[in-house]
C-alpha cells in the first residue's frame, strides 16, 4: 500500500506515527522537495525523505514530535554550515555525514483522538456523546453491557443503574484514568465502598462526575462532564493506558564513535562487534571508516 493508505490504516488502528515531508532540500542530497515517509513510535521508517546519516536526525525528531504531540520543522545541514537560528516549532541540527546539501523536513505528529466510552442510553448519555464529539474526541456508545477497556482514555458509566461497580473494576483494572459514575454522592460512595478502593484507585474516580458549575438538566450536566474530560487531558496529564499493539517499543540512543551523532538502535542502524562489544552507526561511511581504524569486522 502506499503511504496514504498506509497513514489511514494506522489511524483506523489508533496507532501514533509522525508523517515527514521534505519541503526543501538543497542539492547535493538525495532526497527531493516533496519525499514522504511515515515514522512508528518504534523508530521504523516508511518511504523515504534522505538518506540513512538525514534518517537517524529524522528519527531522533519523529520520536520528540511524538512525546510532545508538536509539529517540528527540522533543519539538517552539513558540518560547518551557518546555523538557521531555533525558533518555536524548528529544530536545527548538523550532520557530519551530509554531502554538502541542505533538508528542511516539516514533521507533523499524529496521535489517535482520547476514546471516551460511554455506558447508558439516558439523556445525560446522548448529550456527553454529542458534546465529545464536538470537542474531537472518539466517542463508543456501550449499550450491551461491560466490555474490554484496550486504548480507553475515559469512561463515562450514565445509565443511572447496572452493572456499574463491575464497570468501574473492569475499567480500573484495565489501566482507564478517568471513570465517571453518574450518580448521587450518597448511591456513589455506597457503589465505592463496595468495591475496596486503594486511595490511587479512588482517585481514578469520580462521582458525582462532573465539575461544579450548578448544572441541573441533562445537556448541563453533560457540559460539565465533558469540561472535566478537558481539565483532565490538558492540565493533569490524562491519556490512555498502553497496550500491546500501540505502546512504545523501548528506544535506544548510542552515539556514533566516528562522527558523534546520536543514533538509534534499530534493526537496520549500521553495526560492528569488537572485543565483545557493540559499536552502532549512523550509516555504511562512518562503519567502513570504524572497521579500517580498528580492524572490527
Amino acid at each position: 500500500m502506499d503511504l496514504k493508505e498506509r497513514a489511514a490504516q494506522l489511524t483506523r488502528d489508533r496507532r501514533p506515527f509522525v508523517h515527514a515531508t521534505v519541503v526543501r532540500a538543497q542539492p547535493p542530497t538525495s532526497s527531493h522537495t516533496g519525499d514522504e515517509a511515515i515514522l512508528l513510535q518504534d523508530g521504523t521508517i516508511e518511504g523515504f525523505v534522505g538518506g540513512q546519516c538525514a534518517q537517524n536526525s529524522v528519527r531522533m525528531a519523529a520520536l520528540g514530535a511524538l512525546a510532545t504531540n508538536e509539529s517540528v520543522l527540522l533543519r539538517v545541514l552539513p558540518d560547518g554550515a551557518v546555523q538557521f537560528p531555533e525558533t518555536p516549532g524548528a529544530s536545527v541540527v548538523v550532520n557530519p555525514c551530509l554531502s554538502g546539501g541542505a533538508m528542511e523536513i516539516f514533521l507533523e505528529p499524529q496521535l489517535p483522538p482520547p476514546l471516551v466510552r460511554i455506558f447508558g442510553t439516558t439523556p445525560i448519555a446522548q448529550a456527553l456523546g454529542g458534546i465529545a464529539e464536538l470537542l474531537g474526541f472518539t466517542v463508543e456508545h456501550d449499550d450491551a453491557g461491560i466490555e474490554q477497556f484496550s486504548g480507553t482514555t475515559a469512561v463515562v458509566l450514565a445509565g443511572h443503574g447496572g452493572p456499574e461497580a463491575e464497570g468501574i473494576r473492569a475499567a480500573l483494572d484495565a489501566g482507564v484514568g478517568y471513570v465517571g459514575l453518574v450518580a448521587s454522592r450518597t448511591r456513589g460512595g455506597a457503589i465505592l465502598d463496595t468495591l475496596g478502593l486503594t486511595e490511587s484507585e479512588r482517585a481514578r474516580v469520580h462521582t458525582p462526575v462532573g465539575l461544579d458549575i450548578g448544572a441541573r438538566t441533562s445537556a448541563e450536566i453533560a457540559v460539565s462532564i465533558a469540561a472535566e474530560l478537558v481539565q483532565e487531558l490538558r492540565t493533569a496529564g490524562l491519556c490512555a493506558p498502553e497496550d500491546d499493539s500501540t505502546s512504545r517499543a523501548a528506544v535506544t540512543e548510542v552515539i556514533d564513535p566516528v562522527c558523534g551523532m546520536r543514533v538509534v538502535v534499530g534493526r537496520d542502524t549500521a553495526h560492528l562487534r569488537r572485543g565483545g562489544d557493540d559499536f552502532w552507526f549512523c550509516g555504511p561511511g562512518c562503519r567502513a571508516s570504524f572497521a579500517q581504524r580498528t580492524g572490527a569486522v
